[in-house]
């Protein structure tokens, strides 16, 4: 092994540990990466859910890997290496299993797997870390959806984390050429699927809320709890981009045309219409959590949250998530 004397302090601690069969020493050490190994597995899958699991994967394999650490790369970067290649299998195996049209370059194709991420799961220093906010809001996760799974890795470790191709490279068993090949391809759809971002992800961006977006979620909310179909119309972009999942697709639609589409889908109808609503974040974005009370009912319950992207003021992009069914979101299931 290498000389724990020339090693960084946690790197010696680990190889220690290791030495000792310290199984409490090694939960902790590694425990404290947790939650940015948990974004980093839901960039690569989409799903908290999955994220979680792949993200106890990754600890399990280090465990049983653990004699092979020398102390070559930071523990950090050691179990990235590892995250990154258990959510690979994951996909392999998924992809597999079922068509997942989500990997395929079409545009308007749909990300069923899609979960929001609960903002208080998310490391709580988004600069150590490297967890900017474009990279955890909605739209970049879709896009990066759009890459294959080992050419999404690449994108992920080289322009997300900041890792020189040869440290990609060797924890993807690729050639530097591959790499640099893989990140070129996947900029280029990133572009596409991103007009107008930039691809530097690596300078965090603030995490508040704009003063714009906070007003356009309380008018989102205030027009639910007044049924104000006239209100709730003039908070959208003529070209929203509107998804409720799971239900398959994203559409691209007017704003009348969207809110006449959930009137006669039976919202703002009788049982339909008593709202409550609240604010708050999810993936860094700007969401509102409303709640339904049917009639005979005494409570308001959990019903959708609506995260969404706001332009200029005006809605652009809602997405929505049935929220009863996510109780790892933290939401009061009534009000």
């Amino acid at each position: 092994m290498t000389d724990a004397r020339q090693l960084g302090a946690d790197e010696a601690a680990f190889i220690a540990a290791v030495r000792a069969a310290d199984s409490g020493r090694f939960a902790q050490l590694t425990e404290r990466h947790r939650r940015e190994l948990q974004v980093h597995c839901y960039r690569m899958l989409a799903n908290y859910e999955d994220a979680q699991d792949l993200t106890q994967e990754t600890f399990l394999r280090a465990w049983h890997k653990r004699e092979s650490f020398r102390g070559h790369a930071t523990l950090r970067t050691w179990l990235y290496r590892i995250a990154t290649n258990a959510c690979l299998d994951f996909l392999e195996k998924r992809n597999g299993r079922t068509p997942v049209r989500s990997e395929l370059p079409d545009p308007d194709s749909e990300v069923p797997h899609l979960q929001p991420y609960p903002d208080r799961m998310l490391p709580e220093d988004p600069q150590e870390s490297v967890v900017a906010r474009e990279t955890i809001e909605l739209a970049f996760i879709v896009a990066v959806q759009h890459l294959p799974p080992r050419q999404r890795a690449v994108f992920i470790l080289r322009d997300v984390l900041g890792w020189p191709a040869s440290t990609t490279a060797g924890a993807l068993d690729l050639s530097v050429a591959s790499v640099t090949s893989a990140l070129q391809r996947a900029r280029v759809t990133m572009r596409e699927r991103l007009p107008g971002r930039r691809l530097d992800w690596r300078s965090p961006a603030t995490n508040e809320l704009s003063e714009a977006e906070r007003g356009a979620v309380t008018a989102y909310i205030e027009a639910h709890e007044r049924n104000d179909l006239a209100g709730l119309t003039s908070l959208l972009r003529d070209d929203l981009r509107f998804a409720m999942l799971p239900d398959p697709g994203v559409v691209t639609t007017t704003a009348g045309d969207a809110v006449d589409g959930w009137v006669s889908g039976g919202l703002f109808q009788r049982g339909h219409d008593d709202w409550r609503g609240v604010m708050t974040t999810v993936n860094r974005m700007p969401a509102a959590v409303l709640y339904l009370r049917t009639p005979g009912d005494a409570e308001y319950r959990l019903f959708v949250v609506a995260v969404l992207r706001v332009i200029d003021g005006k809605i652009a992009e809602l997405t929505g998530f049935e929220a009863a069914d996510k109780p790892w979101l933290g939401l009061p299931p009534t009000l």
